[in-house]
């Protein structure tokens, strides 16, 4: 995992829920964009389910840790929950994205991003 160790640039960490609908497939793009876009560094969440203690402890370690869940089951919110790890939470359903019917476009990726983007977001 990339380290800004000494650099003075803030460790942030992006994790995306990557379910099987249209608003896991939203998260998982919006969470590759934010990283392409240099807000981050995309991590895997499953990891964090699975209690992998390296992953663990980079999420301890990170300055910020960045969930993005696509609907209100919250998979992704309840992994970090479930192990007191810090964490700012991002929905697509709060986008109004419907999930398992709004159509998951390239612009919605990039207006829904540039709404996340680290230090923009007020979820």
């Amino acid at each position: 995992m990339p380290c800004a160790c000494g650099s003075g640039k803030e460790t942030v960490l992006i994790y995306a829920c990557s379910g099987a609908a249209n608003t896991g497939l939203l998260a998982d793009q919006v969470a590759r964009k934010l990283a392409r876009d240099g807000e981050g560094d995309m991590t895997c969440l499953a990891a964090i389910g699975a209690e992998l203690s390296g992953f663990i402890e980079s999420a301890r370690a990170a300055d910020r840790n960045l969930v993005i869940d696509g609907c209100p089951v919250g998979c992704g919110k309840r992994a970090f929950g479930n192990r007191n790890l810090p964490f700012t939470h991002v929905l697509m359903t709060s986008f109004g994205v419907e999930k398992g019917k709004t159509a998951i476009t390239g612009d919605l990726i990039d207006t829904i991003a540039e709404k996340v983007a680290l230090g923009r977001y007020n979820g």
